[in-house]
C-alpha cells in the first residue's frame, strides 16, 4: 500500500513515539491504548492491552482507561445528536 520511503518514514515515526522525553512507559501505554480504542483499532487495542501488561499496568487502571473511553464517546454521541436535533429543528416534545 504505501511506497518503501513511505512506510520507512512511517516506521521511523511510529518508533519515535515510543521514545518519549516527557512520559513514562506506563503512561505512554495508557495514552496509547485509549487512542487505539478512540480509533477503534482493535490491532492496536490488542497490542497496547499486552504492552499494558508488560510495563506492570493493574487491572483497574486498564479499567478506568477503558471507563474514560467510553465516557467521551457517550458523550461526542451525545452532542452529535444534539447537534441534529438543533440543525435540523425537531422537537422531540412531539414525539410520543
Amino acid at each position: 500500500m504505501l511506497t518503501k520511503h513511505h512506510k520507512e518514514l512511517y516506521d521511523s515515526f511510529y518508533e519515535a513515539t515510543h521514545a518519549n522525553e516527557h512520559l513514562d512507559t506506563k503512561t505512554e501505554v495508557l495514552v496509547g491504548l485509549a487512542a487505539a480504542m478512540g480509533m477503534n483499532c482493535e490491532p492496536c487495542t490488542k497490542y497496547y492491552l499486552h504492552q499494558a501488561k508488560k510495563a506492570g499496568v493493574k487491572k483497574g487502571e486498564v479499567s478506568e482507561v477503558i471507563a474514560k473511553v467510553m465516557a467521551v464517546a457517550a458523550g461526542q454521541k451525545k452532542l452529535q445528536a444534539q447537534q441534529v436535533i438543533e440543525e435540523h429543528k425537531i422537537d422531540l416534545s412531539s414525539f410520543k
